[in-house]
């Protein structure tokens, strides 16, 4: 199947469900990071959308505390309501998955601590997790569920870690021949032992630059600072992304339009598959793309896809798209940013292993607007986890 080719096929499923049953998805949302409220966003627009003739689903919302419950659909659609901007509150049927080869099914967990009941809930045939940003799409997640023994949506554990820090990110893809802009990684030791010393490696950059935690998304923790050499303004920055991650990326500013390319793994030995590419357009105060763009303020961005780019430029981004998904050996989605320079230069910028599936997420509209719609996107990432096999690969 070609990497240009948005088209699905049929393929033989080796974890098919008895006879008569439909495979059961187990779908995750929600977890500790500050991305919580994005999960639950995302896990309302997938649950809309995923087709129950062809699965079953349960659902499974993980607290800020970390702790497993069982949470109905209609729970989180009355909480979304409410507050777009919320968290789950802890429920009182907790649930696990058991570690080991021996049967992945759910128990739930019933009672006070000196009274706990644990029972089978039901078997799992594969997870879902839509959980952005650390201890969900760093490979943390990843890692528990290959303990499990339970395929599951999306990357495994090293192309989630990689995917997740834009320091090792960077590195896998100036390896691959990819070109990213220029940078500095400002680890937690060099802050504290020398945070005069720190600044001044960020000088070279030039301005404007932008400070990012290195392992968080959604825009979390994200400054833009126009003169570098302004130290009460960098430092503010620096420690305002050092709330969510003590190692800190500054990147250069680039002159150039955000492009995005989503990615989707290819069946069997399949080269991976490409969207057609899409532009972010920021219309209002914005001067960047923020966190209200991307979740909060509907009007705030627009896509255009395919973006208004030559053909030649075009192929260009979906070529280093599937290569991006290759250098961090990705499996099942990302979604690969670029910047398109006024000479046409083709500089990645960064993948995301878990994209949103917000309504207004760029991943799913860019399929959409390349030929597969929201229900058959859920049914190919849910194949594609099926058809791969648990442990090294």
């Amino acid at each position: 199947m070609s990497s240009q080719n948005a088209e699905t096929a049929d393929h033989s499923n080796p974890h098919d469900a008895a006879p008569g049953t439909k495979p059961c998805v187990a779908v995750l949302f929600g977890g500790i990071s500050s991305e919580h409220s994005i999960s639950l966003i995302t896990a309302r627009g997938v649950l809309r959308a995923i087709d129950r003739t062809k699965w079953d689903v349960v659902t499974v919302g993980i607290a800020r505390t970390g702790e497993w419950f069982l949470y109905s659909q209609d729970e989180l659609e009355a909480l979304l309501e409410a507050n777009q901007i919320t968290e789950l509150p802890v429920g009182d049927q907790r649930v696990s998955l058991p570690l080991g080869q021996q049967e992945t099914a759910l128990l739930v967990r019933q009672g006070t601590a000196q009274t706990t009941e644990v029972s089978r809930f039901r078997h799992v045939d594969v997870v879902m997790p839509l959980l952005h940003g650390p201890y969900g799409e760093d490979g943390t997640l990843q890692g528990f569920l290959e303990l499990a023994h339970v395929p599951y949506v999306g990357c495994g554990v090293t192309a989630s870690a990689v995917g997740m820090d834009k320091h090792f990110m960077k590195m896998a893809f100036e390896s691959a021949g990819l070109e990213v802009g220029p940078y500095v990684v400002l680890r937690d030791r060099l802050w504290r032992s020398d945070p005069e010393g720190a600044m001044d490696t960020v000088a070279p950059l030039g301005g404007p630059v932008f400070v990012k935690p290195a392992r968080a998304g959604s825009s979390f923790g994200i400054t833009r600072v126009e003169d570098p050499t302004d130290r009460e303004a960098l430092r503010a920055a620096i420690e305002e992304a050092r709330r969510f991650d003590l190692k800190v990326v500054v990147e250069a500013g680039i002159v150039g339009r955000e492009i995005e390319c989503a990615v989707l793994e290819g069946h069997g030995t399949d080269a991976p598959r490409t969207s057609l590419p899409g532009e972010i357009q920021v219309v209002d105060q914005n001067n960047f793309y923020d966190f209200e763009a991307k979740y909060v303020s509907q009007g705030s961005a627009q896509l255009s896809c395919p973006a208004d780019v030559p053909e030649h430029v075009i192929a260009q981004i979906r070529e280093r798209a599937a290569q991006a998904f290759d250098a961090i050996e990705g499996e099942g989605l990302c979604r690969a940013d670029f910047f398109v320079t006024p000479d046409e230069r083709v500089m990645i910028n960064e993948v995301n292993t878990m994209p949103g599936f917000t309504p207004i997420s760029m991943y799913p509209r860019m399929w959409a607007e390349s030929g597969l719609e929201y229900s058959r996107l859920i049914d190919e990432l849910i194949t594609l986890a099926l058809e791969r096999p648990i442990g090294l690969r």
